[in-house]
This record gives structure tokens, C-alpha cells and sequence, in this order.
């Protein structure tokens, strides 16, 4: 058990490691979701409509968040291919550990990256004003770790049986961003009433069968309690949204470490 506990230590480490050497990784997992947020923030401020009263910039700034972690899930699992090819993965893989640490390392490395980089984000948003500052400011950071667990889990599904980055980047931006499109990020969950076209109907029912609609509608209400989002869209209750979000993560997780313990010919890919 010590030596299991060890070794996922040893492993998250690594991944912190490996993303403070990588400067570029660094600036990029912060820049480039603050630069999507003012951009289409400023450019669709004037033509969104729909949520409440939030202009489009709060109203985008939960799928920020969710971006920021989307992107490091996508980076910090890459590894996974990138340690198999040069030989580490496979000397991880023959010590008597067994693979929960491997997975528990690997997912908690990348998750706790992208949590320290949402949370860094989210100070910011603080500091501005954009978001007034509350207790709720810990059900958030607390959202935001499961959130990370789920999309670092989902990230070593993908790579796990891949034999490319290439091709994982291509599964990755196939699967896991149209799910955040899809998640309420970035225009709202289309209500479902006898005067809603048959598209709508396909895409609300796409996005309620989401999981990570359910995230997004949480962390909406917790950075703005004072809007009663039931009222105008589709807003679930809190305890099922996070139901949903933990059992997102949860399954996630043992999917992937289901797919670590029955397939063994990923062991010897060079």
C-alpha cells in the first residue's frame, strides 16, 4: 500500500515537474482561454441574449474555467504516449505496484495542474470585479478538482491504447470539445416547449445527456447565487448537478483504470 502511495506520489510529482520546465505550457494554459474569454466576450457581448441577467462575458466565464482544465487534460495525458515511446512507461509498468498508481498518479498530477491553473484564472476574475467574491468560492474550487479528475480520467482513455499523439490530439479534439460546446460553455441549453423546432429538440436533448452540461449549470449558479437560472433555461438542483459531476469523474476513472488492467499489448508499444 505504502509502495502504491509512493509511486502515484512519484508519478504526480513527475507531471508537475514536466509542466513548470515546458514555460511555453505555462503561459499558453492561461493565455489562451483568458484571450477566448475577451475576444468572444467582447465581440458577442452585444448580440447574446438569454441567460438571465448576464451579459455574455459572465456568462461565458464558467466555460472558461472549464476550458482551462479541458486543455491541460489534453496536454497532461499526451504524456502518457510520450512516456511509453521513450521507454519510462514500461519500467513503471514491471514494478510491483500494480497500475492504480500509474492511473491515480497520472490523473492526479494532471488534475491538480489544471486546478492550480483554473484557480489562478479565477483569482484573476476576483481581482477585476467580474465575479463579487463570497464563501461560494470554495463549492467552486471544490467543483473545479472534480472537473479535472473527469477530463484527466477521460484524457487516459484516450491515450492509453493510442500509439500516437497525433492521433490522440485528433480523438481528443473530436470527443472532448465538442462536449464542451455541447456543455451550455458557450450558449445556453435550449428550452424544450411546444414551440421548439425538432433541431432543438436534438441538441437540448444532446446537451442534457451531458454530463458536463451539469458542471457548467452549477458553477454558473455558485459565481452568481443573485440569478434564479430555473427561471429562464434549463437549471437542474444542485445536489443533482452534483451528482452527476461526481459520477462523471467516478465512472471516468474506472473506465480507465478497467481499460489499464485488460489491455497488456499497449505495454510493449515503441
Amino acid at each position: 500500500m505504502a509502495d502504491g502511495a509512493g509511486a502515484a506520489w512519484m508519478l504526480a510529482r513527475r507531471e508537475w515537474v514536466r509542466f513548470f520546465r515546458q514555460r511555453n505550457r505555462v503561459t499558453a494554459a492561461i493565455l489562451q482561454p483568458l484571450l477566448f474569454w475577451l475576444l468572444f466576450g467582447t465581440g458577442l457581448k452585444g448580440a447574446f441574449s438569454g441567460s438571465g441577467e448576464l451579459d455574455f462575458m459572465q456568462f461565458f466565464l464558467p466555460g472558461t474555467l472549464g476550458l482551462i482544465v479541458l486543455f491541460t487534460a489534453i496536454f497532461a495525458t499526451i504524456s502518457v504516449i510520450e512516456d511509453r515511446r521513450e521507454g519510462f512507461m514500461q519500467s513503471v509498468l514491471v514494478a510491483p505496484v500494480g497500475r492504480l498508481p500509474v492511473l491515480v498518479g497520472k490523473v492526479l498530477g494532471g488534475a491538480a495542474i489544471a486546478w492550480v491553473q483554473a484557480a489562478v484564472f479565477l483569482a484573476l476574475v476576483y481581482v477585476i470585479s467580474t465575479v463579487s467574491f463570497s464563501s461560494s468560492v470554495v463549492p467552486i474550487l471544490i467543483l473545479l478538482a472534480v472537473i479535472a479528475v473527469a477530463m484527466c480520467s477521460l484524457g487516459m482513455i484516450v491515450a492509453w491504447p493510442m500509439e500516437s499523439t497525433q492521433g490522440f490530439h485528433a480523438i481528443m479534439m473530436l470527443g472532448l470539445m465538442p462536449m464542451w460546446l455541447l456543455s451550455g460553455s458557450f450558449f445556453p441549453i435550449p428550452v424544450l416547449d411546444a414551440g421548439a423546432s425538432w433541431g432543438q429538440w436534438v441538441l437540448g436533448g444532446i446537451m442534457r445527456a451531458n454530463p458536463l452540461s451539469y458542471s457548467m449549470v452549477e458553477l454558473r449558479r455558485l459565481m452568481y447565487p443573485q440569478i434564479d437560472f430555473a427561471a429562464v433555461g434549463f437549471a437542474p438542483s444542485s445536489s443533482v448537478c452534483w451528482i452527476v459531476s461526481i459520477a462523471m469523474a467516478v465512472v471516468a476513472t474506472l473506465i480507465a483504470w478497467y481499460l489499464m488492467r485488460g489491455s497488456r499489448k499497449v505495454d510493449v508499444i515503441v
